[in-house]
């Protein structure tokens, strides 16, 4: 289980966080959405220890994490997987090696690496194209390869951040197909930020909504969409 618990953050002239409370719990496909500037990315990025609050606490489990350094961070990190809107991948290198990356960097032993890469190409369904340069592949293809790397390392949590916006309906309904079959087998827990209301419908569990800094509404998919109760829901819901 995920806690955040009265998070704040400031930046220079803006408040971007006020006092969040949001709770995921394991193996959920829990999102937020919000508008632009509602403090979506920044909360992910506290929740995944990229960054730290001004003020509050997150929580794994029993844990405070927010207050980690150095190898105990770095090794709370590595329990995370993290797939991106535009990527993020190595343009010099092929799909098998993007994925082997962070298992190198990890210090795995090579005949390790190739069989866990092989294992995650086949499970994202791009095993053809082990050896294709990122230049040679479609925007779903490379959204597959950021998910296998994201995967690497048997994460206990992967966060999505607007991991479907650059792409085509068709290709959005596929690759949100797939977050919710790895889901399903891998039984992990998937956090989520959108601006986009049918992600949250086709994936998610639960939802919290994000305005202004401020977690305005939080229940299961279906409490939120059939009786929205604050403004920014009814918004976001019915455009």
């Amino acid at each position: 289980m995920i806690v955040l618990k009265n998070i704040c953050k400031v930046y220079p002239g803006i408040t971007v966080l006020r006092s969040v409370d949001i709770v995921i719990p394991d193996n959920t496909i829990f999102g937020i959405i919000g508008k632009s500037g509602a403090g979506k990315s920044t909360l992910l990025r506290i929740a995944s220890l990229l960054e730290k609050p001004d003020s509050g606490e997150v929580i794994y489990d029993s844990d405070r994490v927010d207050t980690l350094k150095g190898r105990l961070l770095l090794e709370r990190r590595r329990k995370m997987g993290m797939i991106f809107q535009n990527f993020n991948l190595l343009g010099s290198r092929n799909a098998a090696e993007n994925i082997a990356y962070p298992l190198e960097i990890a210090g795995m032993q090579k005949k390790q690496i190739a069989k866990r890469v092989d294992e995650l190409l086949e499970m994202v369904d791009i095993k053809d194209k082990r050896n294709a340069r990122m230049s040679e592949l479609s925007g779903g293809q490379k959204q597959r390869v950021a998910i296998a790397r994201a995967l690497a390392a048997n994460p206990q949590v992967l966060f999505c951040d607007e991991a479907t916006s650059s792409l085509d309906p068709q290709t959005t309904r596929s690759i949100l197909a797939l977050i919710k079959d790895l889901h399903s087998r891998l039984s992990i827990t998937v956090f989520l930020i959108t601006h986009q209301m049918e992600v949250i419908r086709e994936v998610c569990q639960q939802v919290a909504v994000l305005e202004k800094g401020v977690s305005v509404e939080h229940g299961t998919v279906s409490e939120i969409f059939d009786a929205p109760k604050t403004q920014a829901a009814k918004e976001l819901i019915h455009g």
